[in-house]
């Protein structure tokens, strides 16, 4: 392999090098036109499977190397008998490599999110993998890994050269693929297991993730021949950072992975941090917790601020909550009656649960009227309670003005006295 570059160079005066330049270029034109009727055809068939939609994408990545690597064996085979074909030889191993290449890429990238960022450099990559390919195949790799290794320096105790930083970059790059992939694998695992806990999986998950990103740098560092050891110093930099500039943002992460593991606060839990912020809680991360209050605005709160202030948790154990509804009647009303018709207008509401019942309490005897209180107990609260109050009221106010049961309104007597000035 390595032999064709140099018989290449001695051919370039001979005739042959014509015939074979020509049919090359021919079984490229035409690769490049197959493929894109290929294309073509592809995206005019509809209501594909899964499966064939993988399939027909990732044949249209490789369809012009592997049409041209086709055409040029079957050129090469015609061509043997009326001279040499070593450009054709020379052509073989570099479209192999660009099928090789493409489809790792591909594989690669369906490994990952769709959405990730190896979905805008596929391309990058795949030529940048493939100018290695070719570098190494027709012999300049050795003089250029030569040249690179001139160029050398001191870091601390260790030797570097631009050789060993771009093979540790690499290196780094394929561990920490290796790693995410891996990790991508065992976090939709723990999506479908949901026997366990949601905060359990995230933080598994997430746990997960940090440890193959560390022990794949570490081993990628090793296999370069670096000496971990000298991270030792960054370590000391970033531990001295954290307990000055970054103590704020220490302080969320640990509040965070404390949140995640005691379970205190979970997804899908109705919590009121103060009396202005309550809502359902969407998202918990390592450094904030995202709350999505009724009127639709999410509130980002601090994991540290939910750690060291008192969060009520209206469905921490249990997800029912109680809600009142309070009014007056007028001293002249019957007041089983209206007791009666309180309770029947909260057993009408199809998301007042029948047990516990509902029950209307004798609260006080106050100044304008009877106080009373209507207590009921709904299933959902992240659905909202004030929708389920305005509705009972609503059926309240129909049936006591049904029954003439007076609802009470403040009134005050004013006596004007006459008082009779002395002469």
């Amino acid at each position: 392999m390595f032999a064709l570059p140099g018989q290449l160079w001695r051919e370039i005066q001979q005739p042959d090098i014509l015939w074979q330049t020509v049919a090359l270029g021919i079984c490229l034109a035409l690769a490049w036109w197959l493929a894109r009727r290929l294309r073509q055809h592809s995206q005019s068939v509809a209501e594909q499977s899964a499966l064939q939609a993988f399939g027909a994408a990732g044949l249209k990545r490789v369809a012009f190397p592997l049409l041209a690597l086709l055409l040029v064996i079957v050129a090469r085979t015609a061509l043997k008998g009326w001279g040499h074909v070593t450009l054709l030889d020379l052509a073989l191993p570099l479209l192999v490599a660009m099928v090789l290449v493409r489809a790792s890429v591909y594989m690669l990238r369906r490994a990952f999110s769709p959405s990730g960022w190896l979905a805008t450099s596929e391309r990058f990559i795949a030529i940048a993998v493939w100018l290695c390919l070719a570098i190494y195949i027709v012999g300049l790799a050795q003089p250029l890994i030569e040249l690179l290794e001139q160029v050398d320096f001191s870091v601390g105790r260790q030797r570097l050269d631009l050789w060993i930083l771009l093979r540790g970059a690499v290196t780094v790059l394929a561990t920490l693929l290796v790693a995410l992939w891996l990790a991508g694998l065992m976090e939709s695992r723990l999506v479908a297991a949901e026997q366990m806990d949601a905060n359990v999986r995230v933080e598994v998950a997430r746990l997960t993730k940090a440890l193959l990103s560390v022990l794949a740098l570490l081993l990628s560092l090793s296999l370069v021949g670096i000496d971990v050891t000298a991270l030792s110093v960054f370590g000391g930099a970033l531990a001295v950072g954290l307990g000055f500039g970054l103590q704020k943002i220490a302080s969320n992460y640990v509040s965070g992975f404390i949140i995640l593991l005691d379970r205190s606060i979970r997804i899908g839990n109705l919590i009121s941090v103060d009396d202005t912020t309550s809502g359902t809680v969407t998202q918990i991360t390592t450094r904030y917790t995202v709350v999505r209050m009724l009127s639709g605005v999410e509130v980002i709160i601090p994991n540290e601020y939910l750690v060291s202030n008192i969060i009520r948790n209206q469905s921490f154990t249990d997800t029912r909550v109680r809600v009142a509804v309070a009014l007056q009647v007028a001293y002249r009303s019957d007041l089983e009656v209206a007791m009666r018709l309180m309770e029947k207008a909260a057993r009408a509401h199809p998301r007042v649960l029948a047990e516990p019942a509902p029950m209307v309490l004798c609260k006080a005897f106050a100044d304008n009227g009877i106080s009373l209180e209507l207590g009921f107990w709904v299933a959902d609260p992240e659905a909202g309670t004030g929708n389920v109050c305005s509705d009972i009221n609503l059926a309240i106010w129909k049936a006591f003005g049904e029954m003439g049961i007076e609802i009470p309104c403040p009134q005050r007597d004013v006596r004007l006295l006459e008082r009779t000035v002395p002469a």
